[in-house]
């Protein structure tokens, strides 16, 4: 399995001290929350596991990895001199130009003096007689603060099935949330990638131009729409940035925090051909805005269900195998998991070298020295691809012990919360799976 980080972590003496909050984490939370602990007057010292700043765009860099906002909306709002200043060079940015944003940030408000690398907290402890709490690392570092302030994103804890045989594969064995910074390269090799959740969604076009064979392993299709990225023109961008403020107002009035065209119609009032001449042309403008092609769709079933079967023709009528594209169809919620953003998913499926296995029945059972096993079948690969995801929302917050007042864990507090949820017997809009 790959590496947390190539690179090679340079001595340093623990650190001691105290400061007025300490923040946990060097994304895009924990380097705005610095900022304005500093423009506020208070100290602040902020750790980070990785290299350098940017969180999920320092550690994702599989091939393809990109945004699914539209990059003048993926951005910093709280200067406006900095909208001016950055320029995106395409509708979807990429992530090694949001990663340079990212670190463009860090120079340009001189966030580094405050940020240590390479280090990974461990424990955070609430001392109940100061009201403080005592930060510790694995570098050592001992460093008390009146606040600790978690930004430990809520996607950064990769999810790494424990697959029978895994120890005796002789390829290497990646996962996307921790891809080699050095890049790899599959060509002319057999190809396995287990998942097709977002990280797959954006890799597989691109690893199919390289591997001789490729298997996808799919246990749950994914709902996604074409991104039709584009490249950005000079001329758009300086209207864009004409107008940024104006843009900058609509997306904080939205519960999404970011503007697109919203139809507050029901789709339960309109008739089939409105419905599908809506769903057309918000499927060519493409990405997440299509689910606001009407007003109801996350709240009826019966509206959803015409969002889903608008998507489901779409899917048939790209992937050439009808039985192919039947696996590749959804049968959840539209939008009920997370909707994804794509550029020529579906049609990977028509190369020749290209295939589906579906494990939503019949698991993967093991891997071998030189394949993965499914249904007896045995699949031969060179190398493996895990996009299985994370641990997500509470699996960062699992890496660290937190203790609070009465010396309760946070594990603690939360296994109540954890626990399962008896059904209803009520029938009530939750048919995800």
């Amino acid at each position: 399995m790959a590496q947390e980080s190539t690179a090679r972590k340079t001595a340093r003496p623990a650190e001691s001290g105290t400061f007025d909050a300490v923040v946990i984490g060097a994304g895009f939370a924990g380097m705005y929350m610095l900022h304005r602990l500093r423009g506020l007057g208070f100290t602040a010292r902020v750790y980070e596991a990785g290299g350098g700043v940017g969180g999920t765009w320092y550690w994702n860099r599989y091939p393809g990895a990109r945004c699914d906002v539209e990059s003048l909306q993926y951005s910093f709002s709280f200067s406006e001199e900095l909208d001016q200043d950055w320029s995106w060079s395409e509708k979807y940015s990429p992530q090694p130009e949001i990663l340079a944003y990212a670190n463009h940030v860090a120079d340009r408000f001189d966030l580094r003096g405050q940020i240590v690398f390479d280090t990974r907290v461990t424990a955070a402890t609430f001392d109940e007689k100061e009201s403080s709490w005592l930060i510790e690392t694995d570098r050592g570092d001992r460093v008390t603060a009146k606040f600790c302030i978690m930004a430990v994103g809520c996607l950064s804890a990769p999810n790494r099935p424990a697959f029978t045989g895994m120890e005796d594969f002789d390829g290497p064995i990646y996962h996307t949330g921790e891809w080699p910074h050095e890049g790899v390269d599959f060509t002319g090799l057999r190809v396995g990638v287990i998942g097709t959740g977002s990280s797959a969604i954006q890799s597989i076009p691109i690893i199919a131009q390289q591997a001789s064979e490729l298997t996808v392993f799919q246990r749950t299709a994914t709902w996604s729409v074409p991104a039709w990225n584009e490249r950005l023109s000079a001329e758009y961008l300086k209207e864009a940035k004409a107008h940024y403020p104006e843009l900058r107002a609509k997306a904080r009035a939205r519960p999404t925090g970011f503007y697109f065209l919203f139809n507050a119609q029901p789709a339960l009032q309109a008739s089939e051909q409105e419905r599908e001449r809506l769903y057309e042309e918000a499927w060519q403008r493409g990405g997440l805005p299509f689910l606001g092609s009407f007003g109801d769709l996350l709240f009826e079933k019966a509206a959803n269900d015409t969002i889903a079967d608008f998507a489901r023709e779409k899917i048939r009528g790209i992937v050439k195998d009808p039985a192919t594209a039947e696996l590749l169809c959804p049968q959840n919620v539209f939008g009920c998991k997370r909707l994804c953003v794509d550029t020529n998913y579906f049609e990977t499926y028509n190369l020749p070298h290209v295939k589906l296995v579906d494990v939503s029945k019949t698991p993967i059972e093991r891997i071998t020295r030189d394949a993965i096993v499914v249904d007896g079948t045995e699949h031969k690969v060179d190398a493996i691809v895990s996009a299985t995801g994370f641990a997500a929302m509470t699996g960062s917050f699992d890496k660290i012990a937190v203790t609070g007042r009465g010396g309760q864990t946070l594990a603690e507090k939360w296994r109540a919360a954890r626990a399962p949820i008896s059904a209803s017997p009520r029938k009530a809009f939750r048919t995800c799976s």
